[in-house]
């Protein structure tokens, strides 16, 4: 008796990843009714080519591993340092809760890129005189020379990611760009809103007497 060649689906390799656009099957030999089935994502899986959210995640993730393995192999700094950087030349000082705020990074993430850069000498830190809890941080000269050196490379980039677009492209991108980034409170409360609606409340566990033997 021959026998017949499995016939499970192989694993998918990064070779056989297309580039965002493009449908991740391969044409197979069906009816046009079986291919367009096929092509069409099922109601309840995400539409990649379509969602949004999709561009900006794999946009920023891609930027941002390009940029930290420059500026670390170069200058031994990082991405989330680069951030906490271009606020800190932008500001005299500012603390970590005001980058947390900006940026959107966690307070935890900027207090440990401080540690970082004050044992880099990129940063002095000092008590903030109206209270005296708060740390405010402020380059040092020598974060500044560092921070010069970085801004060169992160407008190159920048100009690369930009090139395809026109002149009018570009200002249009960055008014919808302002116009969703100051949307993203109502997101928050549509968010809580669609969990109180469409979820099942979860189900809390209350303290119950032990049991008598």
């Amino acid at each position: 008796m021959t026998t017949q060649p499995s016939r499970r689906n192989k694993p998918v390799t990064d070779a056989d990843v297309k580039a965002p656009g493009k449908s991740l099957l391969k044409p197979v030999a069906a009816s046009n009714e079986d291919a367009r089935d096929l092509l069409t994502p099922p109601a309840s899986a995400v539409d990649l080519d379509r969602y949004v959210p999709a561009y900006f995640v794999w946009i920023a993730n891609k930027l941002t591993r390009g940029a930290s393995q420059n500026y670390l192999n170069l200058f031994g700094v990082g991405a989330e340092v680069w951030r906490c950087m271009v606020l800190l030349a932008i500001h005299e000082t500012i603390s970590a809760q005001q980058i947390s705020q900006v940026i959107g990074m966690d307070k935890a993430s900027v207090s440990r890129c401080f540690k970082q850069m004050v044992a880099k000498k990129l940063i002095a830190l000092e008590l903030d005189p109206a209270d005296g809890r708060i740390r405010l941080a402020s380059l040092t000269l020598h974060g500044r020379h560092i921070h010069d050196q970085i801004l060169g490379i992160a407008l190159a980039r920048e100009r690369a990611l930009l090139e395809v677009l026109s002149k009018d492209d570009h200002e249009t991108l960055l008014r919808l760009l302002k116009r969703l980034h100051e949307n993203l409170p109502a997101v928050e409360v549509a968010t809580q809103a669609f969990i109180a609606d469409s979820l099942a409340k979860p189900v809390r566990r209350r303290n119950l007497p032990p049991s008598k033997a």
